[in-house]
């Protein structure tokens, strides 16, 4: 059917009242932050200030009489709820898999009696103390079937997903838990709880991730947990990478490092959680992995690495400032104070790249690749955790999925206190973003910050703690490293159906142009080019091979648009994915990436369109 695109009215936007009128805030920080945002006045944000924040997250109201909100996990084991959480399924399958065998402790026991287990033991299939590997993608899908309702047990309802199949064949699964009505997306909207998705493993070699959400998902469906289930729902995908999983490895089965692919969706893996996002529209999405304790800081600094988990959340272009207030204040530092409860270290996420002569360390990238920040540009909050686990095998195991689980347990709170201010903050954002198109700048691209600090490592040798003087590369403050006026929207020639299909598993709005008729554009004029591979902070992006990088010029002019072109409207709440897949100078375009062939087949659309387009599925 056709129908005319229509851009909002941006005094509508501007007029829209989204806070209620009961929150405060000092005047000060609502003058900051009425200054900090030129596009949209930003309300107060409802928030206590700092000296009155308490350490750590104040216990949730009853959200009926006679059920308490219980405490974090692994805190005051009762009879009723012990600390063992779960009992293993019995194992289906070998006790090895093909790339793991025993391995000789990377360090001696005076860093080693530095992480001592926990107080509390963990119990899943992978945890046995027999088991020389984790546990399998089988007994993970009978851990999930066996969660899942046969029959609806009281208010939770729990229903097993087939969310996709990996490069092998292997299923992607994962657990639904609700207490809304029905358990199909349109129940949980009307519910008017907001959707938290938890993600493990999309590295393979990095176990701790998906064994804590197999005993997050027993707690919440039965156990500790479910009380939150008054407040949210929860999506678990204990293993996005079976393949990797099973082979001990990071990358998926054709070698592509799937943790940068959530922009590009090369990947099945990826696609899948991509429409998990879609159809179940996320407040929070949490991001499980482990990062290297020992290698190349052995290498590089003489040193181990200190802490049992690293945080960060989205730090890339155009994340909206609400939404980073938002994970720094409500989710970061209950998070940090929840960790620290429980004896557990933690610092901001930092890796360094694999040339040992590069002693730099960065915070995780600034890109629009990973599941954090493009997650993030859905407009969630996103958050990464990492445990100290790769390339020490199954040492510290238990206090591994320990720190995740109480990590995890600390967002899924903050959720639940926090629902009716996420979703107003959530609303604020869609409007707010939509309302940009047309105007101002946009960034391409953006970097990191260089700075210096001190960082906490081990000696080797003793076990103690050595502070080193580092240089420091910031995700927490953006360089805007390239920028241009921010277009009403992208016009797309007939033949980019893979770029446009890859827009629409991102969430966006993609347009068929009905009629032809001509538009107000930039075009694109290449005045450089070279070709190479797509490279992170720790070097080249497994996968990554040979991109197109090309410097541009842009040139306005009008431009015909055929029927059966494309057009990705700007007014729309997740607008700036198409930006950053759709400007071609950066290295994970869609030209970039050969997804669109010519520079010619794409225009930046600078006013309206009196067009007619049709919408397709």
């Amino acid at each position: 059917m056709h129908s005319f695109l229509r851009h909002p009215s941006h005094a509508t936007a501007l007029r829209a009242t989204l806070w209620s009128a009961r929150w405060t805030a000092s005047a000060t920080l609502a003058a900051l932050l009425l200054t900090a945002c030129g596009s949209t006045p930003l309300p107060p944000w409802p928030s206590s200030s700092t000296a009155q924040r308490p350490q750590a997250a104040a216990p949730l109201p009853r959200p009926q009489p006679g059920t308490v909100v219980p405490a974090p996990l692994g805190q005051q084991p009762t009879t009723q709820h012990p600390a063992v959480v779960a009992s293993p399924l019995p194992p289906h399958a070998p006790l090895a898999v093909q790339n793991e065998g025993p391995m000789a402790p990377p360090y001696g026991a005076a860093v080693a009696a530095r992480f001592p287990n926990p107080s509390i033991s963990y119990s899943t299939p992978g945890l046995g103390l027999d088991r020389r590997a984790f546990t399998t993608n089988a007994e993970l899908g009978q851990w999930l079937n066996s969660l899942a309702d046969k029959a609806p047990r009281g208010a939770t309802r729990t229903k097993l997903l087939h969310i996709g199949t990996s490069q092998r064949g292997e299923p992607i699964q994962g657990l639904l838990l609700t207490r809304a009505a029905g358990t199909d997306p349109a129940s949980l909207d009307t519910s008017g709880r907001p959707t938290v998705v938890l993600i493990g493993q999309q590295h393979g070699d990095e176990p701790a991730g998906s064994e804590a959400l197999l005993v997050i998902s027993s707690e919440l469906a039965q156990g500790l947990l479910e009380p939150l289930l008054d407040r949210i729902n929860v999506v678990v995908v204990p293993r996005a990478n079976p393949d990797g999983a099973a082979a001990n490895t990071r990358v998926t089965a054709s070698g592509v490092d799937m943790n940068r692919d959530h922009l590009l969706l090369n990947t099945p893996e990826a696609r899948a959680l991509a429409q998990v996002i879609n159809d179940y529209r996320p407040i929070l999405v949490v991001d499980a992995h482990e990062y290297t304790a020992v290698g190349r800081y052995l290498q590089k600094f003489n040193a181990i690495q200190r802490y049992d988990a690293l945080l960060q959340y989205t730090t890339t272009a155009n994340y909206p400032e609400f939404l980073t207030k938002a994970s720094q204040e409500w989710y970061h530092q209950p998070m940090v104070a929840a960790l620290k409860a429980q004896g557990i270290t933690s610092d901001w996420y930092y890796t360094t790249s694999t040339n040992p002569q590069d002693k730099r360390i960065s915070m995780g990238g600034t890109q629009p690749d990973t599941g954090r920040n493009v997650n993030g540009l859905k407009n969630t909050v996103s958050l990464l955790i990492e445990t100290r686990g790769v390339g020490i095998g199954r040492m510290h195991i238990q206090r591994r999925v320990h720190s995740q689980v109480t990590a995890i347990t600390s967002a899924l709170r903050t959720t639940a206190e926090r629902a009716a201010n996420l979703e107003q903050v959530r609303s604020f954002v869609a409007r707010d973003v939509s309302a940009l198109a047309c105007r101002d700048q946009v960034v391409i691209e953006a970097a990191a910050t260089p700075t210096q600090r001190d960082l906490d490592f081990l000696d080797p040798e003793t076990g103690a703690d050595r502070v080193i003087r580092v240089d420091w590369n910031s995700s927490l403050t953006l360089r805007t490293t390239k920028s241009r006026a921010r277009p009403c929207g992208y016009w797309l020639a007939a033949g980019s159906t893979a770029a446009v299909e890859r827009l629409r598993l991102l969430g966006l709005q993609v347009m068929r142009v009905a009629e032809p008729g001509a538009m107000l554009a930039e075009t694109y004029r290449e005045t450089a080019r070279e070709t190479g591979d797509r490279q992170d902070v720790l070097g080249t992006i497994a996968g990554g091979t040979g991109i197109v990088r090309v410097q541009v010029s842009t040139v306005r002019s009008a431009v015909d648009a055929p029927a059966g072109s494309f057009y990705v409207p700007l007014n729309q709440p997740r607008a700036n994915l198409a930006v950053a897949a759709l400007e071609p100078d950066t290295q994970n375009s869609y030209f970039a990436n050969r997804m669109i062939e010519d520079l010619g087949q794409t225009a930046r659309v600078m006013a309206t369109p009196a067009l007619v387009f049709e919408e397709t599925d």
